[in-house]
């Protein structure tokens, strides 16, 4: 098992166990979270939320971000200054429609959250710009369901 440091499991999902989880996406969130897909802007369901609590992962349920480090980024999709740990997210270098930019990834599942951008403000000076789609809200003192079970 590898544990963040926050001490999460972020052991990589196997196959089988990322199709069971992948089971109950509908398509937008497949075509999003599988395949790299970007939500349109000022859509998401979770843009203007201001609650306190944790942005989860939709497929695995890793914690991601927290709610302090939300900003209004005018961009159309939920932004935050860092990740609830560092080890819960994996940067891969994108080159896709003509630009070089950062994917974000779910450390665990490798699903697709967005992408981190350096032109966020203190104390990060980054912008992680997130797909509402990707992520499930969990207000203070809830506890996020163990999605993986006994696996």
């Amino acid at each position: 098992m590898t544990q963040s440091a926050s001490g999460y499991d972020v052991t990589p999902l196997t196959p089988g166990v990322r199709d069971r989880l992948a089971a109950d996406l509908s398509p937008d969130e497949r075509q999003v979270i599988l395949e790299h897909g970007t939500e349109r802007p000022f859509c998401g369901t979770l843009l203007n939320n201001k609650s306190g609590g944790v942005y989860a992962c939709r497929l695995c349920g890793l914690p991601l971000f927290k709610s302090g480090t939300k900003f209004e980024s005018g961009t159309g999709w939920p932004s935050f200054t860092e990740p609830f740990d560092a080890d819960h997210i994996r940067e891969i270098e994108d080159r896709g429609y003509g630009m070089v930019r950062v994917e974000i990834r779910c450390a665990r599942c490798d699903g697709h959250l967005g992408h981190v951008f350096p032109d966020g403000p203190p104390p990060t000076g980054l912008r992680y710009c997130l797909n509402s789609i990707a992520m499930e809200f969990y207000e203070d003192e809830a506890d996020i369901p163990d999605r993986l079970g006994s696996e």
